[in-house]
């Protein structure tokens, strides 16, 4: 998983576009949270976090294990091997998990360590073992947080003012996780794990340059500078394919579950994501609309402890609803892909069918 990986910068890699040739690639790909912790916790339960609790900065430790079983419980249970290494231990669930590392981000060689850890997956298959590795590439993140978080304040006239540094700075940041991924990517190529492994490279949100006053880097809007998220998806005997209908993070979860014939267990709550696969072969092509929230800070130094900002997003539009500052956007995102003219006044229509949409999300 790469911390922070903006959809649009991976587009003009020659890397992935790599990657994307050899991958099924869902171009529009939606996160529930422009932060990471409420992010991933909505991937593994495949569950918005208003309903498993992990909703915002502060309710990591609320989220509902005995309602939610999250794709390393279900992995655990069919005896696969279960391994993470990641940035901080309230990232995501830890429940199912054999092995639960938590990196220096300051200090580690996430590199040296990763390859590590697969030559340790490797062992464990050789032996008759199937495994699952999280790995939590964090190097954007931690420079975001020292060159910008803790440096700038999200209304910063030095920082929205230089907007080229700041676009400067992240494509650096970006060229170090290609690195990374070219590497972890030579490491399962000499393992001989790619044939017979699904490998998802995946990113929990984007991060923001300066694009809208506010936010110097994420989890204080829901634009799709932020809600936008890579999603690839290296299968064994399927043929790549890009696939432009939108989809939510939580539909990861589910799709793995059945890429790998495992079935739901009925004794915890239905999960909010779907499965991908007839996506993938071709039988459906409707759309799913994505809920989204995150909690601003407004002038505080410290995000809300309730979601304040939440959005419903379909290929064609989005309503947005600032409960921090009592305000409406509606964006039209054929014609206004980067979210620039507030149409809220135009077209009531649109705005009231997504704003009833929006409370049916909110009442679940």
């Amino acid at each position: 998983m790469i911390d922070g990986g903006r959809v649009d910068f991976a587009k003009d890699s020659e890397f992935f576009q790599k990657i994307q040739s050899k991958s099924i690639h869902f171009i529009n790909s939606i996160t529930y949270a422009p932060y990471t912790n409420a992010a991933m916790h909505a991937i593994f339960s495949g569950t918005y976090g208003n309903r498993t609790g992990t909703n915002s900065y502060w309710s990591t430790y609320s989220f509902k294990k005995e309602k939610f079983k999250t794709l390393t419980e279900y992995l655990a249970a069919e005896n696969y091997y279960t391994c993470a290494d990641i940035v901080s231990e309230l990232i995501i669930p830890q429940q199912g998990f054999n092995e639960f590392l938590v990196h220096n981000e300051e200090n580690d060689d996430l590199i040296s360590k990763h390859c590590n850890l697969l030559e340790l997956m490797k062992d464990k298959n050789e032996q008759g073992t199937n495994f699952f590795l999280y790995l939590h590439y964090s190097k954007i993140h931690v420079n975001i947080k020292k060159e910008v978080l803790q440096v700038y304040s999200n209304f910063s006239k030095e920082y929205f003012d230089n907007f080229e540094t700041n676009r400067n700075r992240y494509i650096k940041l970006f060229t170090t996780a290609e690195n990374y991924l070219k590497k972890i990517f030579e490491k399962i190529t000499t393992l001989n794990l790619m044939d017979d492994s699904l490998v998802l490279i995946i990113s929990d949100h984007g991060i923001s340059i300066g694009e809208k006053m506010g936010e110097r880097a994420y989890g204080a809007f829901c634009y799709d500078y932020t809600l936008k998220t890579l999603c690839y998806f290296l299968i064994p005997n399927l043929q790549p394919k890009n696939i432009i209908t939108q989809i939510r993070s939580i539909d990861y979860m589910p799709t793995i579950l059945d890429l790998l014939k495992i079935k739901f267990d009925q004794n915890f709550e239905k999960i909010d994501g779907k499965s991908l696969l007839p996506l993938i072969n071709d039988k459906k092509n409707s759309e799913e609309i994505a809920f989204s929230e995150t909690g601003n800070p407004g002038t505080d130094d410290r995000p809300s402890e309730e979601p304040n900002v939440k959005s419903i997003r379909t290929s064609d539009w989005k309503f947005i609803s600032n409960e921090h500052n009592n305000t409406e956007e509606l964006y039209n995102l054929k014609i206004d892909p980067n979210e620039k003219n507030n149409i809220i006044c135009e077209d009531i229509e649109i705005k009231e069918l997504l704003k009833k949409k929006l409370d049916s999300f909110q009442k679940k």
